[in-house]
């Protein structure tokens, strides 16, 4: 009983350390640019999550190239092959060879951090 409780625990505390998908809502997420890094250079956008639907959207954040309103992706919300969450266009994108950064796959989205990877 005593080994049961502690697998339970463990299994408890190992499930914290993988994001999971967010709840339905909005969201702002920063932009991590890939060429610089990592580093979002302050720029931000809007998450918005539905069911297994995701919708990125330019919030006017003036460090981001584009326009207010603007759509920068759009997708289903999948977790690659390599345990990534991206947002992609097809079922099969989980098994695509590039995702994120400067590759012209699909865009990873980091749901723990709340990050959003781009060139």
């Amino acid at each position: 009983m005593k080994n049961l409780c502690c697998l339970l625990l463990m299994l408890f505390i190992s499930s914290g350390i993988y994001a999971q998908k967010p709840k339905n809502g909005t969201y702002t997420y920063t932009i991590a640019f890939a060429e610089h890094q990592g580093k979002s250079l302050g720029a931000t956008c809007t998450v918005i999550i539905k069911g297994d639907g995701i919708k990125v959207i330019h919030n006017g954040n003036p460090n981001l190239s584009g326009e207010k309103g603007e759509i920068i992706d759009e997708g289903i919300i999948i977790k690659h092959k390599s345990g990534k969450w991206i947002i992609g266009q097809s079922p099969e994108d989980k098994n695509a060879e590039e995702i994120g950064g400067c590759s012209d796959g699909p865009l990873v989205i980091d749901f723990k951090n709340k990050r959003l990877w781009t060139c």
